[in-house]
């Protein structure tokens, strides 16, 4: 009997998307951050009663009362930020769970921002990870999304799993345990992030939009629903720091860009694993993204 139940193993594990194992980066800049104490660098920003603490994990906990959310102490200009999170299984749709870095407190209507968005699903289907870089743009005022969707290469629901945003002068990019998913380019000022931002973590119900464009709703009769977060990694140069600092590396050759080894495993990640592009949106104005 062994071999047909490893058989049926296999079967289910192909069946449900994570078959599949992601290649080497080559370069991994979470090993080169330290670890930042929560405590020490960030502040409960919202929903402190929908917030606990066990050891060095934070969890975030949603229901029909309230959310919660979390902000780092101080601002930067660029740097590496990033966080191991471990999501919910079951029902979770309409649930939005994040890692980002924004200035809407400080520019309200006119922000920045630079997204890590967890969106929640039914059961049977995976979530969405979902980026996006929202810029003031040229003045005008208009906030324009920038989203790129992808599945995982994993159940982000089993275990722990690192997500981190490298912002420096010339890119951002999005990485999943090490691996970049994503890049986003200066172009030109007017539609790259270059004001001080802080970085957020959030749970909170987002049933307008979240789940197959707010088709399915946040169901509060699977409440409590919570995201773990765990190994904060903040490092980079704050808002008054030296005009001379320089923020964490993006890869071996600096803040000059990815590596071939690096650009070799993104090229993977958005060919088995992206879902919707912004720039490939034929519903979209793209006179407002120049950048695609």
């Amino acid at each position: 009997m062994a071999f047909p139940l490893i058989l049926l193993a296999f079967v289910v594990l192909c069946s449900s998307g994570y078959s599949q194992r992601s290649p080497s980066p080559g370069y991994y800049p979470s090993s080169r951050v330290p670890t930042s104490p929560f405590d020490r660098d960030f502040r409960t920003l919202w929903g402190s009663q929908h917030q606990r603490t066990e050891q060095d994990v934070i969890t975030l906990l949603l229901d029909k009362s309230s959310g919660s959310g979390f902000k780092s102490l101080r601002s930067y200009k660029s740097g590496y930020f990033g966080a191991s999170i471990k999501l919910q299984s079951g029902y979770t749709a309409g649930v939005d769970t994040s890692l980002y870095l924004s200035n809407n407190q400080e520019h309200p209507g006119d922000h920045d921002e630079v997204d890590i968005e967890f969106l929640g699903t039914t059961p049977g289907k995976p979530y969405s990870l979902q980026t996006n870089v929202f810029v003031r743009g040229s003045g005008d005022r208009n906030v324009i999304g920038r989203e790129m969707k992808f599945n995982l290469w994993f159940d982000p629901t089993q275990d722990f799993h690192h997500y981190a945003i490298l912002w420096n002068s010339n890119q951002i990019v999005f990485y999943v345990d090490d691996v970049p998913i994503r890049t986003y380019d200066r172009k030109n000022e007017a539609i790259f992030p270059t004001r001080p931002m802080w970085l957020y973590g959030s749970i909170w119900d987002a049933s307008d939009w979240a789940t197959e464009n707010g088709r399915i709703k946040a169901d509060y009769r699977y409440q409590p629903f919570i995201a773990k977060y765990t190994n904060f990694k903040l490092a980079g140069c704050t808002a008054e720091g030296s005009s001379s600092c320089t923020p964490p590396s993006a890869s071996p050759m600096g803040n000059r860009g990815l590596s071939q080894q690096q650009m070799g495993a993104m090229a993977w990640a958005q060919r088995n694993f992206l879902v919707y592009n912004y720039c490939h949106d034929p519903k979209r104005d793209h006179t407002q993204t120049p950048e695609c």
